[in-house]
C-alpha cells in the first residue's frame, strides 16, 4: 500500500469524471499497482508507505504518444538504430517491439522526468514502416513493459519516403508515388484478407500465408489505426482521402501544417499529434513549424496531443513543449491532456492511463512546484505503483 498525501493533485480526468480536476491537498491511496482512492481527508490504512506532498504538485505520468524511443538509442550510431527497414518502402510486417533495447539510457532519464509511457513507433523512411506498440517506461524485458501491442501500424507521406527511395531510383519518388504504394499496398492485403475469408468455406483451398498482408488486416478491419506521418497540408489532406477510401481509421503524426487547414481537420474528427516543436527546422516540410499549431487545433476543437519524437526532441522535454503551448494562449487544462490524458486516448491505452483515477495505473508524478515551469524538478516517478526514481536519492530504479 502506497499513500500519497497533501499534495496538490491535477487528475487530468475528462469532463463529468468521478474525479474533480483539481484536489487540493489531497491524497492518493495505490495498492496492487492500481488508485484505489482519490480525495481529501482519506484515512490511510496502518503500514503505507507515505509519501509526503505537502506544497507539492502530482499528476499522472507523462505520456510520449509518438517516440522512438528504445528503437532509435541515445548517444548511439548505427548500432542501436532500428526504427527504419530502408530496403523496402512497405514493410507493414515489422514490429517495433522487436527493435527496442530497453537498456536504452533514454529510459531512465525520462523516467527522471516523469514520462511513464510512451509508444514507439518504427521511423518514417517508409510508406508503410510496420506496428507500433506502447510501452512502460520501465523494465527489463520489453515484453513485460507493454501495455498494447500493436497500439497502430505506421506509415508516411511527404518528403522522408521519396528522398529514401528516390536516390535508390525507386518508387516512390514523388508524394504521387508514395500515394500511390500505400493505396498499393491496402488493395493488396484487402484482397489477401478475402480470398482469406473466402477460403473458409472451402475446406480444400488454402491461402499461403503472407506476414505483410496479416499485418495490415487489423489496420482493414478498424481495429487498430494507421498512424500517419505527415507534416505539409496537403499530405495531411492526402492522408484523409485515402482513409476515406478505404474506411479505415488514422490518425494524423506531427500535423506540422494543421493549422493551414484547421477547419478541414476538425470537421473530419481526425485525432493528431503534433510535434517536435523544439528543434531545428530540419527540412523543408517542417519549415513552419511551432506551437501556434497546437494551439489552433486545440482551440478548434481537435483531439489534440503533444510528441518529442524522441530522440529528434528529448522526451523529458515534453512538458517544457506544453508549458510553451500555455504561454502561446493553450487552456493549462488542455496542455495537460496533451500529455496525459489525450496521449493516452491517441494510443488506445485510456483505460489504463492518462488520468489519476481509481481503478487506473498508479503511474503518478510528485513534483515540488507548477509541472509547467521550467525550474520544476520531478521529486518521485511511480509506474505500476513503485516509485522507480526519488531526486533525494538521485537515482532511478
Amino acid at each position: 500500500m502506497l499513500a500519497i498525501r497533501n499534495g496538490r493533485i491535477l487528475t487530468a480526468a475528462a469532463p463529468g469524471a468521478a474525479v474533480p480536476p483539481v484536489v487540493e491537498g489531497g491524497t492518493i491511496l495505490v495498492e496492487n499497482g492500481k488508485i484505489t482512492a482519490i480525495g481529501r481527508d482519506l484515512a490511510v490504512p496502518a503500514g503505507a508507505e507515505i509519501i509526503d506532498a505537502t506544497g507539492k504538485w502530482v499528476t499522472p505520468g507523462i505520456i510520449d504518444g509518438h517516440s522512438h524511443i528504445g528503437i532509435e538509442e541515445d548517444g548511439v550510431g548505427w548500432e542501436g538504430s532500428d526504427g527504419n527497414e530502408a530496403t523496402d518502402p512497405v514493410t507493414a510486417e515489422c514490429r517495433a517491439i522487436d527493435g527496442i533495447n530497453p537498456a536504452d539510457t533514454a529510459f531512465e532519464e525520462v523516467r527522471r522526468h516523469g514520462v511513464t509511457s510512451v509508444m514507439v513507433a518504427p521511423g518514417s523512411a517508409n510508406v508503410i514502416g510496420g506496428q507500433t506498440v506502447a510501452i512502460k517506461c520501465y523494465g527489463k524485458v520489453v515484453d513485460a513493459m507493454v501495455v498494447k501491442n500493436p497500439a497502430g501500424m505506421k506509415a508516411a507521406l511527404g518528403e522522408n519516403p521519396k528522398r529514401v527511395y528516390g536516390s535508390q531510383n525507386k518508387k516512390p519518388s514523388t508524394r504521387m508515388g508514395t500515394a500511390a504504394v500505400l493505396r498499393g499496398a491496402l488493395l493488396a492485403a484487402r484482397d489477401y484478407m478475402r480470398k482469406k475469408e473466402a477460403a473458409r468455406s472451402k475446406p480444400d483451398t488454402a491461402v499461403d500465408t503472407n506476414l505483410k498482408y496479416e499485418a495490415l488486416i487489423p489496420v482493414l478491419r478498424g481495429e487498430i489505426p494507421l498512424r500517419i506521418h505527415a507534416h505539409r497540408a496537403d499530405d495531411i489532406v492526402t492522408a484523409i482521402r485515402i482513409a476515406e477510401e478505404f474506411s479505415i481509421k488514422i490518425t494524423l503524426e506531427h500535423c506540422t501544417e494543421g493549422d493551414k487547414i484547421v477547419d478541414y481537420i476538425a470537421e473530419k474528427k481526425i485525432p493528431v499529434i503534433i510535434g517536435p516543436s523544439m528543434y531545428q527546422r530540419s527540412k523543408l516540410e517542417v519549415k513552419d513549424r511551432g506551437f501556434h499549431t497546437p494551439v489552433a487545433l486545440a482551440k478548434a476543437g481537435v483531439h489534440v496531443a503533444l510528441t518529442t519524437d524522441h530522440p529528434v526532441m528529448p522526451a523529458q522535454y515534453l512538458r517544457h513543449a506544453a508549458g510553451i503551448c500555455i504561454r502561446e494562449g493553450m487552456p493549462e487544462e488542455v496542455a495537460l491532456a496533451a500529455i496525459t490524458r489525450h496521449a493516452a486516448e491517441h494510443i488506445g491505452i485510456e483505460s489504463r492511463v492518462g488520468s489519476l483515477e481509481p481503478g487506473k495505473d498508479a503511474d503518478i508524478v510528485v513534483w515540488d512546484g507548477d509541472p509547467f515551469e521550467w525550474l520544476t524538478k520531478t521529486e518521485v516517478t511511480i509506474i505500476d505503483g513503485q516509485v522507480v526514481y526519488r531526486r533525494e536519492k538521485g537515482a532511478c530504479r
